[in-house]
């Protein structure tokens, strides 16, 4: 049986940096892809060595010396495109192919308000130097580790992962304004999504209540839509770089979630159903803000804790099947569509 031995060690982002400087690093193995990274990433992960969070480890092979320099190399096996961005904001000039309509960023405001919009350059010495100590973990491999072993790695480190979910794959692909926020107001409720038992905990650990809440925010903004790949992607697409109505978007998503807790003495959890749950939501924040209006800055309507009872009463019927049998069929078929979920609205305000 084959085996390998491992060294598993931590390196500091001045060692990467200072290896790179003195050529004895190889960001570029024939096997590794090439930098792929849009801004947004780069700007996250910065942020997230900025506050000390944890990093996926990085993979490195030794080289051995050359018989006439006597210089090692530390070739990366994986982690390329992260030591990539972090030479690029602290050293750019340590790149021999820097590139700055590729290389160059800053850090995004929507990351970290302190640090927003600035480059290495303009950080304080105490922030420059919480960077410089960051510490990876790292997986050394041994010089004897041969290319085929390489490919095996990769093969055992993608084998046994789930197939990725949509808000994953979003997770993946964008790092901007909207996708900040769907995730900060999710993160900020999940005793909310816990206690209305409307997502499981395995569900919960793959985003699924942050793709929710990426629907709750569209329903501020464009009214009742369609629950579709497509709508929610376009949200995350459209409102990645800019998203000017985020303040008010916060705003009522806040009050909407706070105000469902304190008007609903016990929450209903016979629910435990966003297909549900969202015509809820959505009649009761018509009441409050109504479904046409744009996103000014306005204060929300008061709505009795009466009326919330009563359209909780009639969610209960539909769900007992109780309910008009045109309301009951747009429950049953196809309940993501814009056109049923606003006659399930349509009956909850009757």
């Amino acid at each position: 049986m084959k085996s390998w031995n491992i060294q598993r060690t931590q390196f500091k982002v001045s060692d990467f940096i200072n290896w790179q400087k003195n050529k004895e690093l190889n960001l570029s193995p024939s096997f590794q892809r090439r930098s792929v990274w849009p801004k947004g990433a780069k700007s996250y992960l910065m942020d997230s060595i900025v506050r000390g969070l944890p990093i996926p480890p990085i993979i490195l092979r030794d080289i051995p010396p050359d018989i006439q320099t006597f210089q090692s190399i530390r070739e990366v096996i994986d982690g390329q495109q992260r030591i990539r961005t972090i030479i690029s904001f602290i050293s750019p000039g340590a790149l021999h192919d820097f590139d700055a309509s590729r290389d160059k960023f800053t850090i995004y405001k929507s990351h970290n308000d302190e640090f927003g919009g600035k480059a290495y350059a303009d950080l304080e010495a105490v922030t420059k130097k919480r960077i410089l100590d960051y510490q990876f973990m790292v997986h050394v491999f041994p010089s004897e580790t041969d290319d085929r072993d390489i490919l095996e790695i990769f093969a055992r480190m993608n084998a046994t992962g789930l197939k990725l979910n949509n808000q994953e794959l979003r997770n993946a692909s964008y790092f901007g304004e909207f996708k900040t926020l769907a995730f900060e107001i999710a993160a900020e409720h999940l005793e909310f999504w816990r206690t209305w038992k409307l997502f499981s905990e395995s569900a919960i650990a793959r985003m699924n209540e942050v793709e929710f809440t990426s629907e709750l925010m569209i329903l501020s903004m464009n009214g009742i839509s369609d629950n579709t790949k497509t709508v929610i992607d376009g949200a995350y697409k459209k409102y990645d770089e800019t998203f000017g109505e985020k303040k008010e978007v916060a705003k009522r998503l806040r009050f909407m979630l706070d105000f469902l807790n304190d008007k609903v003495d016990e929450q209903p959890t016979y629910l435990g159903s966003k297909t549900f749950f969202y015509p809820i939501y959505a009649a009761i924040y018509s009441l409050s803000y109504g479904l046409d209006s744009t996103l000014k800055p306005i204060a929300p309507k008061k709505v009795s804790k009466q009326k919330v009872k009563g359209i909780l009463e009639k969610a209960r019927k539909l769900i007992e099947e109780k309910a008009p049998r045109k309301v009951q069929i747009a429950s049953e078929r196809r309940v993501s569509q814009a056109k049923s979920r606003s006659v399930l609205v349509k009956y909850l305000l009757s």
